[in-house]
């Protein structure tokens, strides 16, 4: 590889990390009005319940993006689009000023695809490649959940427990697993600590957290602010924010033109004259 080409594809690991973040894990701060009664407290079953029943319905989802991605002291703003088949595809195109697409990605349940349309080049793996760049362990299920302010689909839900926090409800559960129908390879995973917030008003998730319970462990932190389509609640603003051995990554995602339940289509084919840039 030239050393220009690896100059280019250190800086888009960056923009890549960046992504994930922005898919992955994220949460955003919900507008909020004064509450001037203390909230009263409610058992974990009925938020639970209030939670999914005001969860975003979608088969498809689509929108513009423009995104700012800290890593340490590296600073990288990106724009572009992004389309999500619900439980299947999320789609990715990066779209610098000049409007020539500059990255495409493509994420299933168990491939990652990746497309340098500066260089030529081209990689194919799957989510070992996502949660390498960021030192995290994340799925497919949790990158969907985290872009559109749901919770987690497949994971178990009866051992949450209730609180009131800063007016605020607060579900937390230690050590959350993945429904075993959804395992792959019998392989058992599970979240150690997982947090959520929820708008009294809305029963919107404002706030989610993942985090290991050693001292120094991985955190994942994620806020949100919503907007009015059709009817429900969708993200138009995320901020995430990623702790890791003694590092710090944080992405704020601005959302625009969201469309949703308009049949979409996910175009990704690899020219013959690309060539393979290692293996993810």
């Amino acid at each position: 590889m030239s050393k220009r080409s690896h100059c280019i594809f250190l800086s888009l690991r960056g923009i890549m990390a960046g992504l994930v973040l922005m898919l992955l894990i994220s949460s955003c701060s919900s507008t909020r009005r004064l509450i001037k009664e203390p909230l009263r407290e409610e058992g974990a079953a009925f938020l639970f319940e209030n939670l999914k029943q005001n969860e975003l319905k979608y088969d498809y989802l689509s929108a513009r993006f423009s995104a700012e991605f800290s890593q340490d002291r590296n600073r990288n703003s990106f724009s572009g689009n992004i389309r999500i088949k619900k439980d299947s595809i999320i789609w990715i195109s990066i779209v610098p000023a000049l409007g020539i697409e500059m990255i495409r990605v493509m994420i299933t349940n168990d491939s990652v695809w990746f497309i340098n349309r500066i260089e030529n080049t081209y990689m194919i793996g799957d989510f070992s490649y996502i949660n390498s760049l960021i030192n995290s362990s994340l799925d497919f299920d949790m990158l969907q959940a985290f872009l559109t302010g749901n919770d987690f689909s497949f994971y178990e839900n009866s051992e949450f427990r209730a609180s009131v926090d800063h007016q605020e409800y607060k579900l937390m559960t230690t050590n959350r697993r993945k429904l075993k129908k959804e395992s792959r390879n019998n392989q058992e995973t599970a979240i150690p600590v997982h947090d959520i917030w929820l708008n009294p008003e809305s029963f919107k998730i404002s706030r989610v957290m993942i985090r290991e319970l050693n001292q120094g462990g991985r955190r994942l932190e994620g806020r949100y602010r919503y907007t009015k389509l059709e009817n429900q609640m969708v993200p138009s603003r995320l901020q995430f924010e990623l702790e890791a051995n003694g590092h710090k990554n944080t992405i704020q995602v601005d959302f625009t033109r969201i469309s949703i339940n308009e049949k979409l289509q996910f175009p990704f084919r690899i020219p013959e004259k690309y060539t393979p840039l290692g293996e993810l």
